[in-house]
């Protein structure tokens, strides 16, 4: 996400038709998706943990939507924030649909989703089936007549409208959805042994998905117009079979390095503050902050600077851990020395 951001913010305009520009932005297009990927893993996940605690699933489903609804406000103070401290700013841009705007409501889906059965098959069928109606729609609903027709600021969220769209609902809520159903199989697991063997056969999953989708996109479209970069279900299909193999091979790593005593400490850290890090890292990259470099470096030293940028977000959350604990330890504290 960092990365992404960073070298489109700061490289000059000659060296963004390089090649090694070219490989940057394709592996920085993996933020988005991988952000909303393991949004929906969270869902799956906090879903099974609240239940277990004998939580009702009414229950279950009030708190996923009641999260669901919180990023969805967030995204518009988000907004708020960004026509502050942003140079160049229009109060129109106060309802751009970006990231949070798609999360939010797809978080909500994915909740109700979860509470129409108590059956693992019957859940990943049902994610599964709403992530591939998210790609497969893409193309139509970005050609489709009938969109002209719904309010303006719905429009936005259905198809791009140059720059009041970052993001829409169609493929980008599916990656939520596909994320819910791999955290559903992985919540689902017994013990340490089955969750390893479910990350094997997901990780299996996904590279069949990824060869999906190279076969079909070098076929013709059945689409009368559709983009592979934008709005193919194909390169759909490819992003979450790499995500599902990613994290397979990740989880296998930790947990060799655990073995040996070590741990991720720093992308532990990163994975907890994902939304934190969003929220600050964005306005830095593109305000004022860094003004006098925006789109001034060669592509190296947009390199060098997300190195040091980096270094300095994780900074940013040490900090933010060491308030936050402090902040808790003055609560409990104080509360011992109420009288009783």
């Amino acid at each position: 996400m960092i990365e992404a951001h960073t070298l489109d913010a700061w490289t000059r305009w000659p060296d963004k038709t390089g090649r090694l520009y070219s490989y940057g932005t394709v592996l920085g297009g993996f933020a988005a998706p991988l952000f909303l990927w393991l949004a929906g893993i969270g869902v799956a996940l906090s879903a099974a943990a609240l239940h277990r605690r004998a939580l009702s699933r009414a229950g279950v489903i009030e708190a996923v939507a009641r999260r669901g609804l919180e990023i969805f406000i967030l995204a518009f103070l988000f907004r708020l924030q960004a026509f502050i401290v942003s140079p160049g700013s229009y109060p129109v841009t106060l309802f751009r649909v970006d990231i949070l705007n798609v999360m939010g409501p797809a978080i909500v889906a994915a909740g109700l989703v979860w509470g129409l059965s108590r059956r693992v098959p019957i859940l990943v069928a049902a994610y599964a089936g709403l992530a591939l109606a998210c790609a497969m729609v893409t193309p139509l609903a970005r050609t489709w007549g009938g969109v002209d027709r719904l309010p303006l600021w719905l429009q936005w969220y259905v198809r791009p409208a140059g720059d009041y769209t970052t993001f829409t609902m169609f493929p980008w809520a599916g990656f939520v959805f596909a994320g819910a159903a791999y955290g559903v199989v992985i919540a689902s697991a017994k013990d340490e042994r089955t969750e390893r063997l479910a990350h094997a056969v997901l990780a299996a999953v996904g590279a069949a998905v990824v060869a999906l989708g190279f076969i079909t996109a070098a076929r013709p479209s059945i689409y009368a117009q559709s983009s592979f970069w934008t709005s193919s279900p194909t390169y759909f299909a490819i992003r979450v079979g790499v995500l599902m193999i990613g994290l397979a091979l990740l989880t296998v790593v930790v947990k060799a390095m655990e073995g040996r005593g070590l741990r991720l400490v720093a992308l532990d850290r990163f994975g907890r503050s994902s939304l934190f890090i969003y929220w600050i890292h964005v306005e830095l990259v593109y305000g004022y902050a860094t003004w006098p470099i925006r789109q001034r470096l060669p592509l190296w030293g947009s390199a060098l600077a997300f190195v040091v940028f980096v270094m300095l977000m994780y900074g940013a959350v040490l900090l933010r851990d060491r308030v936050v604990e402090a902040w808790r330890d003055a609560r409990v504290y104080g509360a011992r020395d109420l009288p009783a």
